[in-house]
């Protein structure tokens, strides 16, 4: 997953201001199936992940285009944070965090005793060293924004300091995601094995393939599994059948279509993490055909969403009202479904002049179950309106070297149910580093600063509503609908993380029953 895009696997759930204010906790408060019995140490999980070859990375701050080189790295290393339970946000290698009053300075105090694989104490030297190397990627600004490199010191072994340009009382929320911890000064040629300190070791990795051994000194507490073994599907199909088969314990976001097969199997549980994915198509508004904000608007209103979710979705999902973030506590209910109406979409198209005689590309990939099949949906339903689409497909590597943050018109997928603040900050302020539309409105920009500079409960909820109200009026997101996050798994396999994002791959509590 693209640590800018999808699993920003990142984070689940929507996060609020007065949680963070406080200091935060840890612990492993993660959201999970139910155990079924009695957790028990031992034996060895057989897991497959979407991948391909062609896009594999081993590093933890690159940019992740497979499912399973994500989950692989995110079982080796740790993030300072993670999404949780009972809480938002819940400690992971920082157990406590506080901000300074002007909400501009946050403290990350380190969990004692954690260690390295190979027994090193983590030291905030550590951790400042990794946050300024993900800071100075090329796509650091979106993973930290408002946090410059030099503005991330150590105070003492165990205490990180971050300081950002302008008030924000949603920091700790961006370090559930990409923030995991490597040892400081190791070589960018020794990246893809340098140990980590999550709670399991590599062991080998081959092509995309890895086995991983259980770390008896995780700071976390006890790891049940001896093993985790992690296979690479270029599909879900071959996923699928390879866990109707017996062949792996757990398909991970295996499809609604899978399911659908599953569902008549008793040796196969269904295990469905509602409207878990966002699956919007992305409109180009700095140029291009899609420029105009009523040509946007009449896109949105061509698309028939109720059957979008049930033929590209098979129902596992739900419809969207194009605003990124419906997990949010304060997402805006009260903001009006936008219906199907050809009729005004014709008519804002006439008023933009938008050429109908000329055929426009829809570009998307295979990378997950229903992308491809959203788009050929959505090109079929826009021709009533009058606009003809062609829907080409490209590779995954392709498409992240050539069409996405670069395109007019693309299909993408975020793998988790994040904040409207999450999604404002990385896809749609002023040079957000993942700014894919290349969407730049004043009114927007000045909205998202006052509601990550207001802890008040009530006033940031109405300056929430009003930046959410901009985002659906304007942006270059047509959202038509959350697609249900679906994982199969054996009978045997207990504890599961029901979580979006980067809670889902959290698998050190699974245990598996004799």
């Amino acid at each position: 997953m693209n640590f800018n895009r999808r699993q920003v696997l990142w984070a689940g759930g929507g996060i609020g201001a007065a949680a963070l204010l406080a200091a935060c906790n840890g612990g492993n408060n993660t959201a999970s199936s139910d155990s079924g019995g009695t957790p028990r140490k031992g034996g060895t999980l057989r897991i497959g992940a979407l991948g391909r070859a062609s896009a594999i990375t081993r590093d933890p701050h690159g940019n992740q285009g497979n499912e399973s080189d994500y989950l692989i790295i995110a079982l080796v290393y740790d993030t300072l944070t993670a999404p949780g339970l009972k809480k938002n946000t819940v400690g992971r290698l920082a157990t406590s965090w506080k901000p300074s009053k002007d909400l501009r300075t946050w403290r990350f105090t380190l969990a004692k005793g954690a260690t390295f694989h190979d027994g090193t104490p983590v030291t905030a030297d550590d951790v400042v060293w990794s946050l300024r190397r993900l800071r100075n990627t090329p796509a650091g600004p979106a993973r930290l924004p408002g946090i410059k490199a030099e503005h991330i010191t150590a105070e003492g072994r165990d205490t990180v300091a971050l300081v950002s340009d302008y008030a924000n009382a949603e920091l700790p929320m961006l370090t559930r995601l990409t923030t995991f911890i490597l040892k400081k000064n190791t070589p960018d040629k020794d990246i893809a094995k340098a140990p980590g300190t999550g709670p399991f070791t590599l062991d080998w990795y081959r092509g995309g393939n890895a086995r991983l051994l259980r770390n008896d000194h995780w700071h976390g507490g006890q790891v049940y599994l001896d093993a985790v073994e992690v296979t690479m599907f270029e599909s879900p199909q071959a996923m699928a059948n390879a866990m109707l088969s017996g062949q792996i314990d757990v398909a991970s976001n295996a499809g609604a279509v899978a399911a659908r097969t599953a569902a008549t199997r008793k040796d196969i549980h269904v295990i469905r993490r509602p409207n878990d994915m966002a699956m919007p198509i992305v409109m180009r508004t700095s140029s291009g055909p899609f420029a105009d904000p009523r040509v946007r608007a009449a896109m949105k209103l061509v698309v028939d969403r109720e059957a979008m979710v049930k033929q590209v979705l098979s129902g596992y999902g739900a419809v969207a009202n194009d605003i990124l973030g419906t997990a949010d506590p304060d997402y805006a209910k009260s903001i009006p479904q936008r219906p199907r109406d050809l009729t005004k979409a014709k008519q804002l198209l006439t008023e933009a002049k938008f050429d109908l005689s000329r055929t426009y590309e829809l570009v998307t990939t295979e990378d997950i179950a229903g992308l491809a099949e959203s788009a050929t949906l959505f090109a079929s339903q826009a021709r009533e309106a009058g606009i003809r689409i062609n829907v080409t497909k490209q590779e995954s590597g392709t498409f992240y070297a050539k069409t996405w943050l670069k395109g007019d018109l693309y299909t993408n997928y975020w793998g988790t149910n994040d904040s409207v603040v999450f999604f404002a900050s990385k896809t749609m302020t002023t040079g957000a580093g993942q700014n894919e539309a290349d969407w730049s409105d004043k009114d927007f920009d000045a909205a998202y600063h006052e509601v990550i500079a207001t802890a008040a409960p009530k006033a940031r909820a109405t300056a929430l509503r009003n930046l959410q109200q901009i985002e659906h009026d304007d942006s270059g997101y047509l959202l038509w609908g959350m697609a249900d996050g679906i994982d199969l798994a054996a009978p045997k396999v207990h504890n599961l993380p029901k979580l979006p994002g980067y809670g889902r791959v959290q698998l050190e509590k699974v245990w598996l029953a004799q």
